[in-house]
């Protein structure tokens, strides 16, 4: 009996799963005649490879679906020369959908009504079109969405109050529509962008949205947040008496009034003349400039599918951004750090993305050879290494974009505000920097046929990921640059001996740039620093070879570790890899997979989330400490 109730509930489950199956397969299949409708009803201006023979989740362009490839999750078609309305009981249909981009085409007509059946849309990007007409009360159905943006169309009416229900809205653009009427009182919660600018509306701002910078309501008839009290003018100054001329002199000469006309010619085509090239100066400074990317050209020659391919922003596979060139230049940004291979900036796009734009300088590779580089860095996925998001050529201006860490660099955090209100960068936290970017750079090295090198290893380019590991940034880039020798200066100190052209870097001095690394973590003090009295400059690999080599002493770990228990094995040890890192001899130094095991091996047991003074283990007691020894500065391991 209890044999049949098993097969019983056996067939009953596998009849459940068939069905399961079977609904899954069938979910697909309609997603699929829900695109193929669409597009046979609004044909794109480019070569769209939706076919029915194929695969909806392995090869259409700008489609997403989720994990179990069931259901369309995700379809982006930006600037595909989409033109006409967008038929009903098409897109509409995809009811697992999440992210809808259809910005920079020629749609037309009203906002879809039936888009209210998109309940799981999150984020829905409709700019750069001509849409018209008010927008329907049924938008408040889609109370799951968190970007909203409908700039550059033609929509018109009053904005619906029914926007108050979408109260998950991160980022509201409407701008350069023709809205009228007041603006309601948004009730918002979680708004942190809003652009209401250059439309037609009035009255006052509502108290909901006074947070907001007053650039999001420019270009409309609205009253200032402060009544300003009305100044009188001033009375006006009489007129002095004009005495009236004599006969003789009522009337100027003729040459005189020649001059006086031929004057003003000359003037006004000099300020044309000048008016000119200012106006031809300015159309190309599309660059990031100053503490703000900035872009001068008009929305309406946003970068995008319509224009010359050449032109545009390359994003890698698995990228989920939603922007362009021009939502870039457009973006607030302000500067976060110069460095060797240009300027990096902190960018905040109208939909409150966040990344970093590093605008490179002295690129002295071709467009080829920059191109083909990108490829092999925007491939690399590791937790360890800072994913190269997108990228910008054209023959004045180099753009690449990376994911916003929002810890800042290991160079800010461990030199940054020391003092007594600072927070040290715990023990802890410098081991899983170390060990972190070990395995990054590893990784880097096995890249290229293993010929991969990041060429630029220093704290500034590291970065803390979301588990407090270290996450290397900037990889590859120094072999696009002009050749050039790097100055005695704090990132020269990072500069393996070996290395004049920072072009002609290997893995070898990669691993000594790591070393540096470490010394660094160790003792708190910057590769180059300053000392004494004299201001002398000071090399920190020499300095701690000197300590070494007369004898080791406490001195070289940083103060600030002093208050852990218990963690001087572990730093001896971290000491020890680092000075065999630092070797003269590239030959000499170890691979960055053996660091990585050596590193692994200063902590044996993983330790969770222990506090510091829990760090020594039963494994750390067993050690015998290692010895530091510094014949002619190359140290020699004891594993």
């Amino acid at each position: 009996m209890a044999m049949a109730s098993r097969i019983a509930a056996v067939a009953i489950l596998l009849i459940f799963c068939s069905a399961s199956f079977s609904r899954c397969l069938a979910d697909l299949a309609d997603d699929k005649r829900a695109l193929l409708d669409f597009i046979a009803r609004v044909p794109p201006g480019r070569d769209l490879n939706w076919r029915p023979d194929t695969s909806v989740c392995s090869s259409w362009t700008g489609i997403t679906c989720n994990p179990n490839r069931s259901r369309v999750i995700a379809v982006r078609l930006p600037g595909f020369g989409l033109n006409g309305r967008i038929p009903p009981n098409t897109l509409s249909r995809l009811s697992a959908l999440q992210t809808l981009s259809l910005r920079s085409n020629g749609l037309t007509g009203p906002f879809p009504s039936d888009f209210s059946n998109l309940t799981s849309l999150t984020s829905l990007h409709l700019q750069l079109n001509s849409f018209s007409g008010p927008l329907p009360l049924d938008l408040a159905f889609l109370t799951n969405l968190t970007v909203l943006n409908l700039s550059h169309n033609s929509f018109n009416g009053s904005i619906p109050f029914a926007i108050s229900n979408l109260t998950e809205l991160v980022a509201l653009n409407l701008s350069n529509n023709s809205f009228s009427g007041g603006i309601p009182d948004l009730q918002l919660p979680n708004l942190k962008s809003l652009n209401l600018s250059n439309n037609h509306l009035n009255g006052s701002i509502p108290v909901s949205l006074r947070g907001f910078p007053a650039s999001s309501f420019s270009g409309n008839d609205l009253s200032p947040i402060i009544p300003v009290t009305p100044v009188p003018l001033p009375a006006p100054i009489p007129s002095p008496v004009i005495p009236t001329p004599s006969p003789k002199h009522k009337k100027l000469s003729e040459a005189v009034i020649l001059g006086i006309v031929v004057g003003a010619c000359v003037l006004a085509f000099a300020v044309l003349a000048t008016a000119l090239v200012l106006c031809r100066g300015k159309s190309g400074d599309n660059v990031v400039s100053g503490k703000a990317v900035k872009g001068e050209r008009s929305p309406e020659k946003a970068v995008s599918g319509r224009q010359d391919e050449r032109n545009r922003l390359v994003f890698f596979e698995g990228c989920s951004f939603e922007f362009d060139l021009e939502d870039l230049l457009r973006a607030s940004a302000e500067v976060l750090g110069k460095g060797t291979c240009g300027t990096a900036y902190k960018a905040v796009l109208e939909d409150a993305t966040t990344v970093v734009v590093k605008r490179l300088k002295d690129v002295g590779a071709g467009k080829r050879d920059f191109e083909q580089q990108m490829e092999v860095i925007g491939r690399i996925r590791h937790e360890n290494v800072a994913e190269l998001r997108a990228y910008y050529y054209s023959k004045d201006e180099k753009l690449i974009v990376y994911e916003f860490y929002s810890q800042g660099s290991v160079s800010s955090l461990l030199h940054g505000k020391r003092g007594e209100d600072r927070t040290p960068l715990d023990w802890e936290t410098r081991l899983r920097i170390a060990l972190g970017a070990a395995r990054g750079i590893a990784r880097v090295h096995m890249e290229n046929n293993g010929k991969l090198v990041h060429g630029n290893i220093k704290a500034s380019n590291v970065f803390l990921n979301n588990q407090q590991y270290g996450c290397v940034s900037d990889l590859g880039l120094i072999s696009l640059m002009i050749s050039s020798t790097p100055p005695a200066s704090r990132n020269g100190g990072y500069r393996a001996p070996e290395v004049i052209d920072t072009r002609r870097s290997t893995q070898a001095s990669d691993v000594y740039s790591f070393g540096v690394l470490v010394l660094e973590l160790l003792t708190g003090k910057s590769p180059i620093h300053v000392a004494g009295a004299g201001e002398e400059m000071v090399h920190l690999v020499r300095w701690v070879q000197s300590v070494v080599r007369e004898e080791w002493t406490a001195e070289v770990f940083d103060v600030e570790l002093m208050r852990y228990p218990n963690i001087e094995e572990e730093m001896v040890e971290m000491l020890q890899i680092a000075m065999a890192c630092v070797v003269r001899m590239p030959e000499q130094r170890p691979k960055m997979a053996e660091v990585v095991r050596m590193l692994e091996d200063v902590r044996r047991v993983d330790t969770g989330n222990r506090t510091s003074s829990e760090f020594k283990s039963d494994d750390a007691n067993s050690l015998t400490p290692p010895q530091i020894t510094s014949a002619g500065g190359d140290p020699s391991p004891q594993n």
